[in-house]
């Protein structure tokens, strides 16, 4: 009796610490997934199930390994929110599949992406003809963004050119412009300085420009 009183209190504590620990790490849907927060779900998980099995092992030798994970993820999230390229290296970056109508079937080899898997993610999205999409955008989560064409007349699709102060190289060629005219346009519209720019698009001709928040 005693031995099933252990596992029933060991199981509502790291329910509990579980509990906490996520709520500390942030709101996420599952498939928002990063790769830093599946390994740490999945290791925080084998701990509890391993310390709620083995009744020998002390519980801060589970406690301290979960509060330890808790912390580096936290970190890393700190560091991935103030560098791009910490976040592309860690999450990749949003892979454009089909443009203008047209199918990159190099970039899908270079996601390892197949037409078995873009054509399940469209008939998800109730689009039935590959011919009826614009854009679609395979997202580092693993989802796949559409706009239709008929979406997108009214607009081009919003294409980041400048993301935490870093000039996105590969986004302008996508657009066919050059490093030169993006700095040119700015100095017109009075932002000189790259740097200082949290987020810039050029879509439909017109420029979106969001200053970094100075303290």
């Amino acid at each position: 009796m005693e031995e099933y009183l252990v596992i029933i209190s060991r199981t509502i504590l790291f329910y509990i610490l579980i509990l906490v620990i996520f709520r500390f790490m942030g709101k996420r849907e599952i498939g928002e997934l990063s790769i830093l927060d599946l390994v740490v779900f999945i290791m925080i998980a084998e701990m509890a199930v391993v310390a709620i099995e083995d009744l020998k092992l002390p519980v801060m030798h589970t406690v301290l390994p979960m509060v330890t994970l808790m912390i580096v993820q936290l970190t890393l999230a700190i560091i991935s929110l103030k560098s791009k390229r910490f976040r592309d290296l860690i999450d990749g970056r949003p892979a454009i599949i089909i443009k203008n109508g047209k199918i990159d079937e190099g970039e899908m080899r270079k996601q390892r992406y197949n037409f078995d898997d873009l054509l399940l993610q469209l008939r998800e999205k109730n689009i039935r003809s590959i011919a009826d999409v614009e854009f679609a955008i395979l997202e580092p989560s693993g989802k796949l963004s559409v706009l239709e064409k008929d979406a997108t007349k009214n607009g081009d699709m919003t294409i980041p050119l400048i993301i935490d102060g870093a000039v996105q190289e590969e986004n302008l060629k996508r657009i066919d412009k050059t490093y030169l005219w993006l700095r040119q346009e700015l100095k017109k519209k009075g932002f000189p300085d790259v740097k200082k720019i949290s987020f810039c698009s050029f879509e439909s001709g017109q420029f979106f420009i969001d200053k970094i928040d100075e303290d």
